[in-house]
């Protein structure tokens, strides 16, 4: 492997762990301060990739103001769902949370094909960001790949930002610890709640809207990222958003240079990766922390 190749495959890493970190961000704030085993996660992040492609004939080259409107939009959809739904089972047990959530996947598959069909559709990158650029003299890089792992990092900025330097951050790091005591204090915390399944909803759709352009769109795609996300959790630690960071980029590049060269044995690696860390460390690479 010359060194070109070995760069594009480590970029290819990198934006596939950033990706992946997105989307186990907004699981892992949801379990780890709601308590609350999400298996609808994957659908929202299979709704944000069919937003993009419902929403990105409408905005044409203004491809931001999508990525915006479209996770605003699921952000009302996270608060909606989680009155309706999720606020119901914080006093269950996690048995009945993950018949109620796997339920609701059956619920968005129906009106996922009831709504746009069962074909797959592809997504195109607007044309300012349809070019590459250049890796030695044989190389290229798609430069809608570095969009994504800039705006993967920007976002994760400004959610560690959000949590850890924010009134509201504050909140959330109480609520996590002791949320009978965030009761006593007056602070609402069923709002509290609903804002953190909120913007983990959004996270996770606006990762299927950024991964949109790089795949296809097609039923089923939640399911493969739930699992790997769920792996991403486990990892770096479950309610740890550092944590999820570092394990994302690990399984990223496990994943991808084990295609390259362990291809039969690719499927198995992340796997393989978390049982050596779980074996190591029991807890995950990094307690619960924001």
């Amino acid at each position: 492997m010359d060194l070109a190749t070995f760069a594009v495959q480590c970029l290819n890493a990198v934006q596939y762990g950033l990706l992946l970190f997105l989307v186990a961000s907004g699981l892992t704030l949801i379990f780890g301060i709601m308590g609350i085993i999400n298996l609808a996660h994957g659908s929202f992040y299979m709704l944000g990739a069919y937003l993009a492609f419902s929403l990105s004939p409408l905005f044409g080259p203004h491809f931001v103001t999508m990525l915006v409107c479209g996770t605003l939009l699921a952000a009302l959809f996270g608060y909606l769902l989680e009155w309706a739904f999720f606020s119901y089972l914080y006093q269950r047990d996690h048995l009945q949370q993950v018949l109620m959530t796997w339920a609701l996947i059956l619920v968005f598959e129906e009106l996922r094909s009831m709504l746009v069909g069962n074909d797959v559709h592809g997504v195109k990158p607007p044309e300012w960001l349809a070019g590459t650029v250049a890796l030695g003299e044989l190389m290229t890089y798609p430069v809608y790949r570095l969009f994504a792992s800039a705006a993967c990092l920007l976002i994760g900025a400004a959610l560690w930002f959000t949590v850890n330097r924010t009134r509201l951050g504050m909140m959330i790091r109480a609520g996590a610890s002791n949320r009978d005591m965030v009761r006593g204090l007056g602070i609402p915390i069923t709002r509290l709640y609903r804002t953190v399944f909120a913007g983990g909803v959004a996270l996770a759709a606006l990762a299927g809207m950024i991964a949109a352009p790089m795949s296809s769109v097609y039923p089923g795609m939640g399911g493969h990222v739930l699992i790997v996300c769920f792996v991403v959790v486990v990892i770096g630690g479950i309610g740890s958003i550092p944590g999820a960071l570092i394990a994302a980029l690990l399984v990223g590049f496990v994943d991808t240079f084990g295609k390259v060269f362990f291809a039969e044995l690719s499927g198995i690696g992340v796997y393989l990766l978390m049982a050596v860390i779980l074996v190591w460390r029991p807890e995950g690479l990094m307690k619960r922390g924001y």
